[in-house]
């Protein structure tokens, strides 16, 4: 036994001295390299994202008074931010038209992205690239042209009437939560192509094929294999368009009117004219939370599908 105690004290004594050359060893290994190359910019994304996000809910449990800010907690703008009607209302309809726009977009891109996927040859990236040439200009320009587009005396109304469809210009064109939809699919669907597209090119078309062999369709076919495949690209532009778009502002502002107001009008108004921060940061969390969830149970949902279609 004393033997054996020798022995352990030895041992003990060896992993101490060998402690600083093994920490040097690692500190000259890959993965310190790694954490130092990662590490300021997590630090900055921390310094950017956190530290804005902590302070909007440090907020939202204060209150205000004109311009004295009481820094006692409390709960009172939750309550209003989920009992105010006016407030219930916007947040309800920022998420429909968000949760449409996501869907509308998605299925119009799919077909565009399958397309170049698996017909552009070696045009891909000519193809790709054209896709993106809108998102050259402004966003504020690209929604004006849907104003001038929608317009009572706009290119569609214009353009109908002159073909005879229609005898007097439509009024219901614009100024409603058709336009705010319409206007925030076309601004989005590059955005929604691309990783529908990535996620189609991972696709091993020896999959494709052999369901060919077995007996399957085209359809058939891609309802089995290229669609449950591709659905990592799906998921992931539905929540690049539903976070995003639930939050537009500048959007419902110019083509919305009073029929196509949405949640970020309210929270603006908030943090302006109403001088009431602690208000417009609890609707801002309120938001974010139900957005969060939303997404996540819209994303669990895609895949139980996916796998279902197996």
């Amino acid at each position: 036994m004393v033997l054996a105690a020798d022995r352990s004290a030895e041992g003990l004594a060896k992993r101490l001295d060998s402690g600083p050359a093994n920490c040097r060893s690692w500190l000259r290994g890959e993965e310190a390299a790694g954490l130092t190359l990662i590490s300021p910019t997590a630090l900055y994304a921390l310094f950017m994202l956190g530290i804005p996000i902590l302070t909007v809910i440090a907020y939202s449990f204060w209150s205000q008074d004109y311009l004295e800010i009481d820094r006692s907690f409390t709960l009172e703008n939750y309550r209003t931010a989920l009992t105010e009607p006016i407030y219930r209302d916007l947040l309800a309809r920022s998420l429909a038209i968000s949760l449409v726009v996501s869907v509308v977009t998605v299925v119009v891109s799919y077909p565009v992205a399958w397309f170049i996927s698996f017909h552009g040859g070696r045009h891909k990236n000519l193809l790709l690239f054209l896709i993106t040439v809108p998102c050259w200009t402004s966003y504020l320009l690209r929604v004006m042209s849907w104003k001038m587009i929608l317009g009572y005396q706009g290119v569609l109304n214009t353009g109908l009437m002159s073909a005879g469809v229609i005898t007097e210009p439509i009024g219901s064109l614009l100024y409603n939560s058709n336009a705010v939809a319409i206007t925030l699919v076309h601004s989005w669907a590059a955005f929604a192509i691309l990783p529908i597209f990535v996620s189609l090119e991972k696709i091993d078309r020896s999959l494709v094929e052999a369901a060919r062999d077995l007996g399957d369709g085209p359809v058939r076919s891609f309802l089995r294999v290229v669609l449950p495949l591709s659905m990592p690209g799906v998921v992931s532009a539905l929540l690049i368009v539903m976070i995003p778009t639930v939050g537009d502002y500048v959007t419902p502002r110019l083509v919305g009117g009073k029929d196509g107001v949405m949640i970020a009008t309210a929270i603006q108004a908030q943090f302006g004219k109403g001088a009431n921060w602690p208000l417009g940061a609890a609707l801002s969390v309120t938001t974010m939370v139900i957005v969060s969830l939303m997404a996540g149970a819209f994303a669990l949902l895609l895949k139980i599908a996916a796998r279902r279609i197996r």
